[in-house]
C-alpha cells in the first residue's frame, strides 16, 4: 500500500495546475489552458512541437467552424502567434476586439479522446473549455524531467466517469430566520472539489419521503440580492415552506452558475449584456445549457440514509438525474417565488429552453 495520490487526487493536482498555469501531461500529450497561457510558457511549448488548440462545438459554431470531431473542434495554431491570439480563440468577451482569427485550420484525425477529456477537466477547473494540446514521444519522463502532473489516459478516463465519494466533516446546530430547529452538516468530496452543506430543518424521517431542496450556489443572487435571478428567493422560500411542511432537508450545492463557476458566470453576464440570453451566452463561452451534476444530490441523500424524497423544484431534470441515481422522487412540488419585472426575460428563457414547469 502506498501513501502516494490515487486517481482522484491526481486529478486534483491536474485541475489546481491548469487553474494557476502550469501545464501538465496525459499519455504523450502537453496540455495547457488557453486561458492562462503566458508568452513565456507559450514559447517554450512552441519549442518542443507544433501546437492545436482544442474548443467545444458551441465555441467553434461561434468560430464559423464545422465541428469535425462533433462536440469539439481542434484547430492548428500558425507559428509566431501569441499568448493573446490563443485567448481570443477561447474567450468570446475578446471577439469584438479580435473579430478576425483566421483562417483557421481543423486538425482531422482520430486522435481525440484526450482532447475530449481535458476539456472536461478544465470544465471541472471552472475554466473556459478550451486547451493546448503538444504532442511529445515519451510524457512519463517529460513530466517527471519538468515536475509537471503526469496521468494515463485510462486513469483520467476512471477519475472522470466514477461517481465522486462525499463524507460528512462537520455538523451543527444552526437556528435561522426560517426555524430554530435546525442543523448544518458540510459534506466534502474526495476529489479535492468544492463542499456541499445540508441544511437540516426539524428531525425529518427516514421512513417515509422527506420534503428536498436541491439548490446550487448563487453568489449574487443568495448573497447580494441580484434581481438578474430568481436564486435569492427560491432559497428562502424553500426554507420557508421545509419548515412549513414541518421539516426536511436543502442540500445547497456548490455548482455556482449552473456548473461553470462564478468567474464564467460573470463572463455570460456580460454577454448578456450585450443581448445574448442564459442559454446562448453560455454557449458562446464553449458550455453547455447547465454543467450542473445532480448525482452530487443523490450521493449525499443516501449518505445521510434517505432513499426516497418529494422534490421542491421547477426543473424536471434535477427529478431524472436523481432517480437515475437510486433516490426515488414520490412527487415534484413547485416552488412559486421570485418572479420580478427585472427577470422575467431570465424566467421565460428557464422556460422555453430549458423546460422548467414555473406554473
Amino acid at each position: 500500500m502506498t501513501i502516494g495520490p490515487n486517481t482522484f487526487e491526481i486529478l486534483a493536482r491536474a485541475r489546481n495546475d491548469l487553474r494557476v498555469g502550469i501545464p501538465i501531461v496525459i499519455e504523450n500529450t502537453i496540455i495547457a489552458s488557453a486561458e492562462n497561457i503566458d508568452e513565456n510558457k507559450l514559447k517554450k511549448l512552441q519549442e518542443i512541437n507544433s501546437l492545436s488548440i482544442a474548443i467545444t462545438s458551441w465555441r467553434a459554431k461561434t468560430l464559423n467552424l464545422a465541428p469535425y470531431d462533433q462536440d469539439l473542434v481542434r484547430v492548428y495554431v500558425p507559428q509566431n502567434i501569441n499568448a493573446k491570439w490563443i485567448k481570443a480563440i477561447a474567450d468570446p468577451s475578446m471577439d469584438l476586439a479580435t473579430p478576425m482569427k483566421g483562417p483557421l485550420k481543423a486538425v482531422r484525425d482520430s486522435n481525440v479522446a484526450i482532447a475530449r477529456d481535458s476539456i472536461k477537466l478544465a470544465k471541472e477547473a471552472q475554466l473556459l473549455p478550451s486547451v493546448i494540446l503538444v504532442n511529445i514521444d515519451d510524457g512519463k519522463s517529460y513530466s517527471d524531467r519538468h515536475n509537471l502532473t503526469y496521468l494515463s489516459y485510462t486513469n483520467l478516463k476512471e477519475g472522470l466517469s466514477k461517481p465522486t465519494p462525499v463524507k460528512p466533516v462537520g455538523c451543527a446546530k444552526l437556528p435561522i430566520f426560517a426555524s430554530r430547529d435546525t442543523k448544518m452538516t458540510v459534506f466534502r468530496p474526495s476529489n479535492g472539489g468544492e463542499e456541499h452543506y445540508v441544511i437540516e430543518v426539524g428531525r425529518p424521517s427516514k421512513s417515509s419521503p422527506v420534503l428536498t431542496r436541491l439548490h446550487s450556489t448563487c453568489f449574487t443572487g443568495d448573497v447580494l440580492g441580484s434581481l438578474k435571478c430568481d436564486c435569492g428567493p427560491q432559497l428562502n422560500g424553500a426554507l420557508e415552506q421545509i419548515a412549513a411542511y414541518g421539516g426536511g432537508l436543502l442540500i445547497y450545492l456548490n455548482q455556482e452558475g449552473r456548473g461553470i463557476g462564478l468567474a464564467n458566470k460573470i463572463r455570460a453576464y456580460s454577454l448578456q449584456d450585450q443581448g445574448f440570453d442564459t442559454v446562448d451566452a453560455n454557449h458562446r463561452l464553449g458550455f453547455e445549457d447547465d454543467e450542473r451534476d445532480f448525482k452530487i444530490g443523490a450521493e449525499i441523500l443516501t449518505n445521510l440514509g434517505f432513499s426516497e424524497i418529494k422534490l421542491l423544484t421547477n426543473n424536471p431534470r434535477k427529478v431524472g438525474m436523481l432517480e437515475e441515481n437510486g433516490i426515488v422522487v414520490t412527487e415534484r412540488l413547485p416552488l412559486k417565488v421570485g418572479h420580478t419585472a427585472d427577470n422575467t426575460d431570465y424566467l421565460h428563457t428557464k422556460v422555453k429552453r430549458s423546460g422548467h414547469l414555473i406554473e
